[in-house]
């Protein structure tokens, strides 16, 4: 298997991202005898109640039922703690191996294991992946009471942010764009969630967020487009976003140095599947297919696609066996690019 730098000129990580991402949204139908008739499956989650993947399982697991054999019931469980570690864990050492326990992280956790010193009981690249809903951008943002209005101030001008714990896209970004692009993102962390950095911004406890899903914004707080009550600074993507583009945002890659590129690339990487479904290495082949072809069924069914536009979810899936392949080649990168991008998200001494 090739890693994400092998690829020939251009942007290679990206570039291998894009094309996977042309090809997103087959799947196959199951045959198989169906296991799930009589039975409840939990849906595990590493997000904090009323946050932006926590809204995201929920949505999906009201539609996911009727497109599983047997139509099992479905309940989603909270479990946040150590930036999504816990929920993972749980997933594969204590959860049952049947098939009726599902989880749903951040892909930080995904990613961690092999950016930092964390020495997880599970292996990312083992996990059977169910598909993502979405492989939307991330934006960093300043509240509009801030002096900071552009990514250019950011680089002239500290930004306070708020940020999770180690691990979180929300420190993770900021400390990488302070590291590869000179930016001034000052981080609080230790937030528990989404939900609680969106309410520090509007108590004034920061100024600002780095590196939430754009898709979180518009579904948690309308209210702050509408009235434009903050400052889009930067995007991060696998490529520049339509919509973020037509509104002046800059993408980050355009503020990092060529030669640094392929570190950047392989950090956002992760945005491939930012509200990714899997299950524990052992769950049995056959009821895998079942989860994978149900999972892409409810992707595009269309009262689900209408009660995500309602909410302003953005929908782009990607079916489990290309998440596998994203994840897989990430762990194959270079020991050198992920040694730098190691000391891009160390916190500054």
């Amino acid at each position: 298997m090739k890693s994400i730098g092998d690829t020939p000129a251009g942007r290679p990580l990206f570039a291998t991202l894009v094309a996977l991402l042309a090809f997103a949204g087959s799947h196959t139908t199951a045959n198989a005898q169906e296991f799930y008739e009589g039975k409840r499956i939990t849906i595990v989650t590493g997000g904090t109640s009323g946050a932006g993947l926590d809204a995201y399982v929920r949505l999906i697991s009201r539609h996911y039922q009727r497109h599983i054999p047997g139509q099992p019931t479905i309940i989603v469980q909270n479990m946040p703690g150590a930036g999504s570690y816990t929920a993972a864990e749980y997933i594969e050492v204590q959860a049952p191996k049947d098939g009726t326990a599902l989880g749903s992280v951040f892909p930080g956790a995904i990613m961690a294991p092999l950016l930092d010193e964390k020495k997880p009981r599970f292996d990312p690249t083992k996990f059977n992946y169910l598909g993502t809903a979405e492989t939307g951008p991330r934006i960093c943002l300043s509240f509009h009471t801030s002096k900071v209005k552009t990514y250019e101030d950011v680089l002239k001008n500290k930004l306070i942010v708020a940020a999770s714990q180690a691990g979180g896209s929300s420190r993770d970004y900021a400390l990488m764009a302070n590291t590869l692009a000179k930016a001034q993102f000052q981080l609080i962390s230790g937030y528990k969630g989404g939900a609680d950095m969106l309410l520090a911004v509007e108590r004034g406890e920061v100024e600002g967020l780095c590196a939430f899903d754009w898709s979180t914004i518009k579904a948690a707080r309308p209210d702050w487009i509408r009235d434009k009550k903050i400052n889009l600074l930067i995007q991060f993507g696998v490529k520049p976003d339509k919509e973020l583009t037509a509104l002046g945002v800059p993408d980050f890659n355009t503020h990092v140095p060529a030669t640094d590129r392929l570190v950047a690339d392989l950090i956002v990487a992760q945005q491939i599947f930012s509200r990714m479904f899997f299950v524990a290495n052992a769950v049995p082949a056959d009821r895998v297919k079942k989860l994978r072809d149900a999972f892409m069924k409810t992707m595009s069914d269309p009262a689900f696609l209408a009660e995500a536009i309602k909410q302003e979810m953005n929908i782009e899936p990607m079916d489990g066996a290309q998440v596998e392949t994203v994840v897989r080649q990430m762990y194959a990168s270079s020991p050198d690019v992920v040694t730098r991008a190691k000391k891009a998200l160390e916190p500054p001494k």
